[in-house]
């Protein structure tokens, strides 16, 4: 199955002080999600925001929300950030006690679910519990910090993930370095969906995700 290329900007790289702002105009440059990095300072060494900041950008745009919950006990938020106007639920299977019950509740709550792997996390984790996602996301670098390089390391990942999905509706999600040159490798292994901060929140930002978008569906 060919899945259409999305383009999901992470906030993380933009200018705090003018959020509002920031996510109305990656939404006019033409992006497809809005991803938002909650961390908790416990799953991830730093903090970012809550509920209440996502609730506080909901207005900004139409856009579907693509919330990567870094945070421990994920399941336990989970019904704080799909009514604060998320759309997509991202957790760790590190983060869980018990994923699959994690899934069904947020698809319980009317939302997408995700699974994260870590560059750490084999994609095993995912065997039991793919009839319950909606996404998976494979960090193409550790969580925590914006503006680290991509870890070629997970491109056989990615390949292996995307033989697991097959035919099934699930994203193939990636995050972390994503440029047009690595999304251009990323989605020769599989990927469809790239969440890119540095490389659209400076200068052009329709340009730069125009750049990313040509590049993932050029591969």
């Amino acid at each position: 199955m060919k899945r259409p290329v999305k383009i999901s900007p992470s906030v993380l790289a933009s200018d705090f002080s003018r959020l509002g702002e920031e996510v109305r105009a990656v939404a006019a440059a033409g992006c497809d999600y809005v991803h938002l990095d909650v961390m908790d300072g416990h799953f991830t060494p730093n903090i970012t925001f809550g509920p209440p900041v996502v609730k506080a950008l909901r207005p900004h745009t139409g856009k579907p929300f693509d919330t990567h919950l870094m945070i421990t006990n994920a399941q336990t938020f989970a019904a704080d950030f799909a009514k604060a106007g998320s759309d997509i639920i991202t957790v760790h299977p590190e983060a869980e006690v018990h994923l699959d019950r994690a899934l069904h509740a947020i698809r319980d709550l009317g939302k997408k679910a995700g699974v994260a792997l870590n560059p750490a996390t084999p994609e095993a984790v995912l065997e039991y519990v793919i009839d319950a996602v909606d996404l998976v996301l494979v960090m193409t670098v550790n969580p925590g910090f914006g503006g680290q390089a991509f870890l070629a390391s997970q491109l056989d990942k990615i390949a292996h993930v995307a033989r697991m999905i097959g035919e099934r509706a699930i994203d193939l999600e990636v995050d972390g370095g994503i440029d047009p040159e690595t999304a251009k490798l990323a989605a020769r292994a599989g990927a469809n969906v790239f969440v890119a901060g540095t490389a659209v929140f400076k200068g052009d930002y329709a340009a730069n995700i125009k750049a990313i978008r040509e590049a993932a569906e050029a591969a």
